[in-house]
């Protein structure tokens, strides 16, 4: 197993397949945040290639003051986000101020039936719910349950400070809660 500082050699001293390890290595930490994001398989595959490719134009940028897949979770997370923005921009100049933000709405709080169809009822519900928090804490709880990435990491991807991510996971914590409560029938 190479470290972060020796993979970063290789892939910038140019050894065939260290930037194939590198993506491997990297790629689900990077599908998650964007999935989480963006919601869209097609769009997810297409920013998870440009994150990528932006990796390996600035990978000579790397300063090792993070771990690499917290660098690479930034850079993965700034493009879903700029991402979302150019689509919220052309959708409300397209259709226009309240219309193209109902329609964003809509978009937002669609589910993936395939999916649901191989999951039990109960776990298709809460990615279903999970699907409905805000970007930032859809993206939180993802990178802290399932890349069990600590706080700082996830500070340090988002943008925000520990406190702010702590935050965004105990209000996201809640909220699934108290759905779960009124789902299955218990007082919360």
């Amino acid at each position: 197993m190479m470290s972060d500082r020796e993979l970063v050699q290789a892939v910038t001293g140019g050894r065939a397949g260290a930037f194939e390890r590198l993506v491997r290595l990297h790629q689900g930490l990077c599908w998650h945040i964007v999935q989480r994001i963006v919601r869209d398989p097609d769009e997810t595959r297409d920013l998870c290639q440009e994150t990528f490719l932006r990796v390996h134009q600035c990978l000579h940028q790397y300063r090792f003051e993070s771990a690499l897949k917290t660098w690479i979770g930034r850079i993965a997370y700034s493009i879903a986000l700029r991402h979302m923005e150019r689509r919220r921009k052309a959708l409300s100049s397209n259709i226009g101020g309240e219309e193209g933000q109902a329609l964003l709405d809509g978009m937002n709080s669609g589910h993936d039936v395939a999916q649901a169809a191989e999951q039990d009822e109960m776990t298709a519900w809460l990615l279903e719910q999970m699907d409905t928090l805000a970007p930032v804490q859809r993206t939180a709880l993802t990178l802290y349950h399932l890349e069990e990435m600590t706080i700082p990491e996830i500070a340090r991807i988002v943008g925000a400070p520990e406190g702010t991510v702590k935050s965004h996971l105990y209000r996201a914590r809640q909220q699934l809660r108290a759905r779960m409560a009124e789902y299955i029938g218990e007082p919360a």
